[in-house]
C-alpha cells in the first residue's frame, strides 16, 4: 500500500504539472506566506481541517434553536444561552434516537441541552460544525442551582439592595408594558388597570417571552421604553410556565439590563411561587400580572371615596373652627368696652382728672410750706440785716476817707459826715463831739 502525499506535496506536484518552468514551492508555514507566494485556498482549507481534527470531543451547553430530522442524518442549530452566537451541528439518526430514549422525550426547539461531539471542518464549503453523538437535557435541579448561584453573585454586587429600589409613581402618565404577542398577561394588565383608572394610556411592546430571542427582545423593549420621558413605570409581564419557560427572565444579561433601567420597573412573571431573578432586581415584584395592574395605578372609586371623606373631615374641622372663633368673638363683643368704646376714654379721663387734682393739691401744699419757710427766713434775715436796723430809726455815719464812723474819737469839730438813713441820705457838719465813756473792762481799778 503506497503512502498518500501530504497537502503540501500535492500542492507542489500540482504546481509542477501546471507550469514546470515557473512553478514555486508553497510556504510551509502561514507566517512564511507572502503576496508573491501565497497559499492556495485549498491548502488553507486543508490545514484548517487538520488543525480542527486534532481537537478532542467536548461537552457543550446550549439551546436547540432549529432541528431538522432527516432519514440518516439530523441537523440542528445550537445557540449560546447568553450571547448571540450560534453553531450548526449534525447527528446520526441512530445517536439521536438513542439520546431521546435516554432522555425520555423527543428533542424539540427551545430545549436547553448538553451535547457531546467533535468539532469538524468541511473543506469544500469552508464551514465549521459540531458532530454530535450524545444529547442530554439540563435538569430542573441543575437549572435552579445555577439560578441560585447567579442570584448570590448578583446580590453580592448589590443589584438587589433595597436602597436601589425606587418608589412607584402614584398615577403614571403612561405605562410601558412588555409582554408576549397576543398574550393573556397583556389583557390582564391593561383590563384590570383601566378598571381601576379608566383611560390609562399604555405603550405596549409585544416581544418573545420564551425561547432564544426572549432575552434580547425583552431587554431591547425595556431600553426603548426607558428612553421615553413620558413613560413613568414599566411592567414586564408573562403568564405562568415551567422553570425552562421562565428561564429567560433569570438570564444575567437581562437582569443587568433591568438594573440599568432608570424608570421604575415592575416584574410580573408567572405565579406567586415563581421567582426569576428579574423579580429581585425590579423595583416592585408583582405576584401576577393582575397584581401588577392593581399596584401601578390607584383605584378611582377608592380614591373618590377617600376624597369625599377627606372633604367631609375638612368641612367638619372648618365648621368647628369657625364656631370656636365665633364664640370667642361673641365673648369679646359682650364686654362693656365693645358695647360703649368711650368707657375706656371716660375711665382714663377720670383717672387723669384725679391725678391732676392730687398733683395740684400736692403742689399747693409744697408751695405753702416753702412760702412759710421763705417768710420765716426772710424775717430772720431782715432782723439781722443793716436795713432792719435803719428801719428802726438808726442811721449809719460815714466820713470821707475813713468810712463808717464807729467812735466819736474819729470826729472833730467841723468835719463833714454822711448819714445813711432808712430812707435816703444826708450830709451834716460836726459842731462838737464827746469822748466815749470807758468800758468796765478798761476803767481803772479802785484802791
Amino acid at each position: 500500500m503506497t503512502d498518500q502525499p501530504s497537502p503540501l506535496q500535492q500542492a507542489r506536484a500540482d504546481a509542477q504539472r501546471a507550469n514546470p518552468a515557473t512553478a514555486r514551492v508553497p510556504a510551509r508555514l502561514a507566517r512564511e506566506t507572502t503576496a508573491d507566494n501565497p497559499w492556495p485556498l485549498a491548502l488553507l482549507s486543508t490545514k484548517i481541517d487538520q488543525y480542527v481534527a486534532k481537537m478532542t470531543p467536548v461537552w457543550v451547553e446550549a439551546q436547540v434553536v432549529q432541528l431538522n430530522r432527516r432519514a440518516g442524518m439530523s441537523f440542528l442549530t445550537l445557540r449560546d444561552l447568553s450571547a448571540e452566537i450560534s453553531l450548526r451541528a449534525s447527528m446520526y439518526r441512530r445517536d439521536l434516537v438513542a439520546s431521546e430514549q435516554a432522555m425520555g422525550t423527543e428533542l424539540s426547539d427551545g430545549m436547553r441541552v448538553v451535547v457531546h461531539g467533535r468539532p469538524t471542518f468541511w473543506t469544500r464549503s469552508g464551514s465549521f460544525q459540531l458532530q454530535v453523538d450524545q444529547i442530554r437535557l439540563v435538569g430542573t435541579g441543575d437549572l435552579l442551582a445555577r439560578i441560585e448561584q447567579l442570584r448570590r453573585v448578583l446580590a453580592a454586587e448589590g443589584l438587589f439592595a433595597p436602597e436601589r429600589k425606587r418608589p412607584l409613581p402614584f398615577l403614571p402618565r403612561v405605562v410601558g408594558l412588555v409582554c408576549g404577542r397576543d398574550a393573556k398577561a397583556r389583557d390582564d394588565v391593561i383590563t384590570n388597570a383601566r378598571l381601576r383608572w379608566p383611560g390609562l394610556p399604555f405603550e405596549v411592546r409585544e416581544v418573545a417571552v420564551q425561547g432564544v430571542h426572549a432575552v434580547s427582545q425583552v431587554g431591547a423593549a425595556i431600553a426603548e421604553l426607558d428612553a421615553r420621558p413620558e413613560v413613568d413605570v414599566i411592567v414586564v409581564a408573562r403568564g405562568g410556565g415551567s422553570v425552562e419557560d421562565l428561564l429567560s427572565f433569570s438570564d444575567e444579561g437581562l437582569v443587568r439590563a433591568a438594573a440599568m433601567c432608570r424608570t421604575p420597573l415592575v416584574s410580573a412573571i408567572g405565579h406567586e411561587t415563581d421567582r426569576p431573578l428579574l423579580d429581585d432586581v425590579a423595583d416592585y415584584r408583582a405576584s401576577t400580572p393582575t397584581d401588577a395592574a392593581r399596584r401601578i395605578v390607584p383605584d378611582l372609586a377608592e380614591e373618590t371615596v377617600g376624597l369625599d371623606q377627606a372633604r367631609s373631615r375638612i368641612r367638619t374641622a372648618l365648621a368647628r373652627r369657625v364656631t370656636e372663633e365665633q364664640t370667642r368673638l361673641d365673648r369679646v363683643r359682650e364686654r362693656p368696652v365693645m358695647t360703649d368704646p368711650t368707657v375706656i376714654v371716660r375711665d382714663k379721663e377720670a383717672d387723669l382728672s384725679q391725678g391732676r387734682e392730687r398733683l395740684r393739691r400736692a403742689l399747693l401744699t409744697t408751695l405753702d410750706l416753702a412760702g412759710a419757710d421763705l417768710r420765716a427766713e426772710t424775717a430772720r434775715l431782715t432782723a439781722l440785716s443793716p436795713q432792719g436796723v435803719l428801719d428802726r430809726g438808726y442811721a449809719i455815719l460815714r466820713k470821707p476817707g475813713v468810712g463808717v464812723v464807729t467812735s466819736s474819737e474819729e470826729l472833730k469839730k467841723g468835719d463833714l459826715i454822711e448819714g445813711v438813713l432808712a430812707h435816703g441820705r444826708m450830709v451834716a457838719q460836726v459842731v462838737g463831739a464827746t469822748k466815749p465813756s470807758p468800758t468796765p473792762s478798761t476803767a481803772p481799778a479802785e484802791r
